[in-house]
């Protein structure tokens, strides 16, 4: 399959024709360059909060709401994109208040047959218990789909190894991101290749890309598209299989063949997903040593 990561821009909407012809041109871009799964960033959806003005998109709270009332609409367009073009897609993740409580940070796939289902984050950076005040969501899922099994890690979920080997069955793991500085990004990149080598699969990270002073939570963003896979047989020796160029907007694709995963995690020349329950004997093992 051709797999298509975004390094998304935010923008100033006046409308939400506006937001429709955006993303129904980029979910087009990606189509016509044969890519089958799209994949765009954590918290790219902040951008609606612009419909309700300048005074909302400035106020944290208030453009959480925003943008979460949004959502059940932006579901109807993207499956309308997904059928269209015979696509599955992951959109950008939102805050989205669920069952009456705090938001939860929600990426949605969407599948070309009208399905969908979404992944919450697991585990809040700083920024997001204080003083977005967002919730962990709902557990980790694998979803089944016709492109393989596919696991979603937002962003700093790909940072902790032990979210990334639950979802050890996956073929692909997909961690939308929007990180603020260049260490943000390079914490989440090293994460999402870490999660590849240990899981032997491949991972896509997409990212926010540029400056939005109107916005009280998204105003500063770093990063590019990137697929990444273990260096390994099959696979190129660095493990990048693509990446864009930083801070530049546009789509990174890269072709993934399944196989090449069910190859490398049978006959690799290492077997990291194999060999990782023998950590825990070793583990426990550990004994202190004072070398004064």
């Amino acid at each position: 399959m051709k797999i298509a990561t975004a390094a998304y821009p935010l923008d100033w909407l006046e409308t939400w024709s506006q937001y429709q012809d955006k993303v129904s041109t980029w979910v087009a871009e990606a189509a016509e360059q044969g890519a089958e799964l799209l994949v765009f960033p954590e918290y790219g959806a902040m951008e609606l909060s612009s419909l309700a003005g300048a005074e909302v998109a400035g106020d944290l709270e208030r453009s959480i709401h925003a943008v979460s009332e949004r959502m059940e609409d932006v579901a109807e367009l993207h499956l309308k994109l997904a059928a269209a073009h015979g696509v599955h897609i992951l959109g950008a993740s939102a805050p989205v208040v669920a069952g009456g409580g705090r938001p939860v940070n929600r990426a949605e796939l969407y599948t070309p047959g009208g399905q969908r289902d979404h992944q919450d984050k697991q585990v809040m950076t700083r920024f997001e218990r204080d003083p977005w005040n967002i919730a962990p969501g709902g557990p980790l899922k694998l979803f089944d789909t016709a492109l393989g099994k596919i696991g979603v890690l937002i962003c700093y979920d790909s940072e902790f190894p032990l979210l990334g080997r639950a979802l050890c069955e996956a073929d692909l793991i997909l961690v939308p991101s929007c990180t603020e500085a260049l260490s943000g990004y390079w914490r989440v990149r090293i994460g999402a290749m870490a999660r590849a080598l240990e899981n032997q699969c491949v991972s896509v990270m997409s990212s926010i890309v540029g400056g939005n002073d109107w916005s009280a939570s998204v105003d500063a963003n770093t990063g590019m598209g990137g697929i990444f896979g273990p260096p390994d047989v099959g696979f190129p020796e660095t493990g990048m299989m693509a990446e864009g160029n930083l801070n530049q907007p546009g789509w990174t694709f890269a072709e993934v063949d399944l196989s090449a995963i069910a190859h490398v995690r049978a006959e690799g020349r290492v077997l990291n997903r194999t060999h990782w329950a023998e950590q825990g004997p070793r583990v426990q093992s550990v004994t202190k040593s004072r070398l004064l």
